[in-house]
């Protein structure tokens, strides 16, 4: 390999480079050919000569050889290959007149000046001379290398050099020079005081190639002088949209500190003007006169400067530049009102489009994130379901957030996520999705149930992986409830045989030691078999047995006493110190002698005393005490470096100390900027506008299920605008807009051509800042028909909206057409949900039965006479199919008419709509009136509330849905239940027995307490001791089947099949308590 390069390099010299060049050549040839016996031994050799052709090119007197040469050493050095021992031949051209490869030398002695100090000294009279060359380049590199030369000696050189630099003409030395602030504060920290100087100085320059760099040499020498940003901060505001991207991310750190300790916080302002609305709501007008208005505080106002820093960063989160925008979500998280911070949510959702080391990051983020703000990130609950392609710690974080943003009602989803996820090959991942489960189960009251009933199917799993982490989770949750769940036990105690984790094993052994009474009979049992294998048990599990042979021999001593003795008496020779103290401690405290002490008394309240449950916290829980998007956050540990957050100040300090004295100077520099943050603002408008988000709905209406496939292409054409946008002007971007927007229809091409126009010309009236009087005139008329074309515009996208069928909430929509691109595993998933002649026929039909039963919405001492009851009719919604009909009857019992009775303000929770009834306009006395509205309760029993207003009062009310009103009665034949029932099990199973009366088992008896309880519909059945019920949700369509088997003994087997996990497991309560009445 070197002859060949050798004999170019002499071809080379042969061709042009005269006498010498072929010399050199030759000389290269004749060494070459001198060496061929020895090539195999030259190549492992160390003391193998492979640079000398660069070294005699760079000692040539042919600048082309140089250059040539300095070119393949620098290509060296980017490869990371070591070129230090060219060192004495490269520093020898530092003094060259060629600008080329003055430049190629100066790159090589900033890398190598630190190692090579001594030859490096040499030539600091030439980098001297250099910083005075007239090429800005050559300056800035000669600072660089003086700076590089970690050598006290030249401290004094150095410090001149800066100060020189930072007065340079060239704001690229200037920024050079910010640079070497950093490098001399390293080598000598006593250097301090001048170098703030250079710092205040360089502060004040107005130059966005500077800005960045002086910032971080802030951050590094003098981060505590919060006085020198006094001066600068709206300018650093100002400039920052147009700072280089990682000068932006340095610039935003510095200034969420100094927001921090300059600004009030509005956190707690927001908490004390809704405490304020809340007693202005209860308090009478005279009550506030009388108090000289002290309720009636004002809002909390914004600093202005604290405004303009949230106002100016916002742009940023369009930046492409991962860092900028994880900076920008950290500065509204720490910085802006709570009410601001969800703006961050979908940025940070676009961030996970990049590569993986990105994601990590951003997930991290935003799982402590999702821990505060659960309703930041819920809109964007698909973003975070896991890919196959996933790395195993990105899954572990969506899994993460997944069980964070888990809530009433979205619950069934999570889940359903979560039973695919066990499945994984990824052993880590299936573990975790089953602790996931488990946490739930604890946050969620309404699924623990139907997650232990799950949990325990995961029990027969053939992975035993699988089966080790379901029983550590389940002895967790049984914890909570463990009289309800004895059943679950024996269960458990079956397994023992059969699995061989330690982990799990010892935590079965715990359940039934701490819960023995709940066992009686398997217990005894379950020790003897331990004890025979014994010797051949790990650690973990030998401590376990002692436990349970311990607390058997306090409560059951007939059966185990034994036993214990056997155990005590092999465990006390163990080969395990921690096993054999055990064993003398435990003998000593529950098997009295004379050498026992006043402990023995106390064996029972030791070994047998109530555990308190665990809590299953989130990891991620404590981590936000380190700031967001910092190497401390991410590695829950306080880094080197790491600058603490500081708490916000109990007093405004005074802001006049930003004020700046020369006023007319600064309106020059700004009026440029705010052009631009203008500008900034238009296409921010763009990115937050509905828009993008219509298109986004409108792509994924057309599949089905949201495939991988789909998800990938869809990320990939987002990037893709998002680039092109960046290089597009704004009229460009107008017109995609438009041709988006209208789909390519006639009328729509012709709405497109007016808008773009129109656009031109407010484009153009924007950057025209002198006009006369009637030419104001035009551009008012201008504007007025703009403002009439963009109403058109609206109505054109609200059509387009129509066809946003994409819904979190509605995931068991039947599908008409799948898409051809579907996987098969899709595709088996959905099969029997079509609508084609093979699909299960399933119709609604009327309510088998209406009930009378009507609740009190409002009682007539509360509401000053007005009383208002309201009840559910069981008939489909005027208003929306999926909303639930309410009847509401107003009564006036007062002896004065009641005028303008409506709702007024609403406290819906997130995703509930609500139809308001007519205003009634009056309402006599004596006289009722009922009234129609619908409601949209997205399959929950969250209660809607909101409020009555008449003319003269307000009155606060809720209503709160019975869980069989959430359903539609449907009919089908029973060879399609027992289909549909088969697709839904595991966790989308709950199942219970009753005991009643026997009077109560009756086939009449049974179908009118549950049709009066809820509205569903009667399936016919093939066998009497079997009733089917089948209703479906009126939100989603969710089905619900019921299955009543009637056994003997007077007790009914009742199972409940729905992808609405809360709903089924409400459902299962309420009908167990009606069917165990007399």
């Amino acid at each position: 390999m070197m002859a060949s390069n050798n004999v170019s390099y002499n071809d080379q010299g042969e061709r042009g480079l005269g006498g010498e060049s072929t010399e050199l050549g030759q000389e290269a040839t004749a060494m070459t050919s001198g060496a061929a016996a020895g090539a195999a031994f030259r190549l492992f050799s160390a003391d193998y000569k492979k640079n000398e052709d660069l070294h005699q090119m760079l000692e040539s007197n042919k600048d082309s050889l140089k250059l040539e040469a300095m070119k393949r050493i620098v290509g060296m050095i980017a490869k990371g290959k070591n070129a230090s021992e060219l060192f004495p031949a490269v520093v020898k051209n530092v003094a060259s007149k060629n600008i080329e490869l003055k430049k190629l030398v100066y790159v090589y002695l900033v890398r190598y000046a630190e190692e090579q100090q001594d030859l490096a000294l040499l030539s600091i009279s030439t980098f001297q001379r250099a910083l005075k060359d007239p090429n800005q380049l050559i300056r800035a590199s000669a600072l660089r290398v003086l700076s590089s030369i970690r050598v006290s000696i030249i401290v004094p050189i150095m410090m001149l050099s800066i100060k020189e630099a930072a007065g340079d003409l060239s704001p690229y030395v200037r920024k050079t020079a910010a640079h070497a602030i950093q490098k001399l504060y390293s080598l000598d920290p006593e250097q301090k005081e001048p170098l703030v100087e250079v710092i205040e100085k360089l502060l004040k320059d107005k130059s966005t190639l500077v800005a960045g760099s002086v910032v971080m040499s802030f951050e590094e020498v003098c981060p505590e002088r919060i006085d020198l940003i006094h001066k600068n901060y709206r300018k650093l505001c100002n400039l920052l949209v147009d700072v280089e991207e990682w000068g932006q991310v340095v610039i935003i750190n510095m200034l969420t500190r100094y927001a921090r300790t300059q600004f009030l916080s509005p956190w707690k302002e927001e908490e004390l003007y809704e405490a304020n609305n809340e007693k202005d709501f209860y308090d009478s007008d005279e009550e506030k006169k009388n108090n000289g208005g002290v309720a009636a505080k004002k809002p909390y106002m914004m600093d202005p400067d604290h405004r303009l820093l949230l106002r100016n960063t916002r742009p940023l989160l369009q930046s492409r530049n991962a860092a900028v925008v994880m900076g920008v979500a950290q500065l509204y998280w720490h910085l802006a009102p709570k009410s601001e911070v969800s703006i961050v949510a979908k940025s940070l959702v676009r961030l996970l489009r990049s590569h993986r080391e990105v994601q990590y990051i951003v997930l991290q983020n935003i799982a402590t994130m999702s821990i505060q703000k659960k309703g930041m990130f819920e809109p964007y609950l698909k973003s975070f379901y896991v890919r196959s392609t996933d790395p195993t710690q990105i899954k572990v974080l969506k899994l993460e957030i997944l069980t964070n943003l888990a809530s009433e009602t979205n619950i069934s989803i999570v889940l359903r996520e979560f039973q695919t996820y066990v499945k994984s090959q990824d052993k880590q991942f299936a573990a975790a999705a089953i602790q996931a489960i488990g946490r739930c189960a604890t946050n969620i009251s309404e699924v623990t149930d139907t997650c232990l009933t799950g949990l325990v199917y995961l029990l027969s799993n053939r992975d035993e992986n699988v089966v080790a982490e379901s029983v550590v989770v389940i002895k967790k949750l049984l914890q909570t409830q463990p009289s309800q769940h004895s059943e679950i036990i024996k269960h458990m105690a079956k397994l023992l045989d059969k699995i061989t984790v330690s982990m799990a094993r010892a935590s079965i052994l715990w359940l039934i030691g701490e819960y023995c009474e709940h066992v009686p009979k398997i217990a005894p049992d379950v020790l003897r078999k331990v004890a025979k294998g014994f010797i051949n048990e790990k650690e973990i599990v030998k401590l376990q047995i002692l436990n349970l042979g311990a607390k058997l021999y306090l409560t059951n001593p007939k059966q185990t006493k034994l036993l214990m003795q056997y155990i005590l008496n092999v465990a006390k020779y163990d080969q395990n110190y921690d096993i054999r103290d055990r064993t003398r401690f435990i003998k000593q405290l529950i098997v009295p002698n004379e050498k026992s002490g006043a402990l023995s008394k106390y064996a029972k309240k030791i070994f047998l005393v109530q555990k308190p449950a665990p809590v299953l916290e989130s990891p991620f829980k404590d981590r936000d005490r380190f700031q967001l998007s910092t190497l401390s956050h991410s590695l829950n540990t306080k880094a080197n470096g790491y600058l603490e957050l500081p708490d916000w100040p109990q007093t405004a300090p005074d802001p006049s100390v930003r004020n700046v004295e020369v006023i007319q100077p600064t309106k020059e520099v700004v009026t440029p900027v705010g052009k631009l943050k203008a500008r900034k603002d238009s296409s921010e408008d763009k990115f937050y506008s509905d828009s993008e988000e219509q298109e986004e709905s409108s792509e994924g209406s057309t599949s089905s299920n949201e495939s991988e496939t789909d998800s990938k292409s869809e990320d990939s054409s987002a990037s893709s605008s998002e680039d092109s946008s960046d290089s597009e002007s704004e009229k460009e971007k107008e017109e995609s807009e438009n041709c988006d927007a209208e789909n390519g229809k006639t009328k729509s091409k012709k709405l497109k051509s007016t808008t773009t126009s129109e656009s031109e010309e407010s484009s153009s009236e924007d950057s025209s800042e002198s006009e006369s009087d009637s030419e104001v005139d035009n551009i008012v008329k201008q504007k007025k028909e703009s403002k009439t074309m963009s109403q058109v515009k609206d109505a054109v996208k609200r059509e387009v909206s129509l066809l946003d069928l994409v819904d979190l909430s509605d995931v068991s929509t039947p599908i008409a057409v799948p898409k051809p691109a579907m996987t098969s595993r899709l595709a088996a998933d959905l099969e029997g949900l079509s609508l084609s002649s093979d699909s299960s026929v399933i119709s609604v039909i009327t309510p088998v039965f209406v009930p009378a039963k009507s609740y009190e919405l409002l009682h007539r001492m509360s509401g000053k006479g007005l009383g208002a009851r309201y009840h559910f009719p069981r008939q489909p919604c005027i208003y929306n199919p999926k909303m639930v009909s309410v009847h509401i009857t107003f009564t006036n019992s007062s002896d004065q008419e009641i005028r303008n009775i409506q709702i007024g303000e609403r406290k819906l929770a997130s995703g509930m709509k609500m139809h308001d009834f007519h205003e009634i306009d009056s309402l006599e006395p004596g006289t009722s009136q009922t009234v129609s509205m619908g409601i949209d309760f997205c399959d929950s029993t969250q209660a809607a509330n909101f409020q009555l207003c008449t003319s003269n009062d307000q009155f606060s009310v809720s209503i709160q849905p019975p869980v069989g009103e959430l359903l539609l009665p449907i009919t089908t034949s029973e060879k399609d239940f027992i289909k549909e029932q088969g697709k839904l099990t595991g966790m989308n199973e709950n199942s219970t027995t009753i005991t009643g009366a026997p009077q109560n088992n009756s086939c009449q008896a049974i179908v009118n307490k549950v049709v009066s309880m809820a509205n569903i519909g009667v399936v016919p059945s093939s066998q009497d001791n079997i009733h089917r019920f089948a209703a479906k949700t009126v939100n989603s369509g969710a089905l619900v089947l019921i299955t009543m088997q009637v056994k003997e003994g007077s007790t009914v087997q009742l199972s409940i099949n729905t992808e609405k996990t809360v709903i089924g497991s409400v459902l299962l309560r309420e009908l167990k308590t009606v069917l165990s009445q007399e």
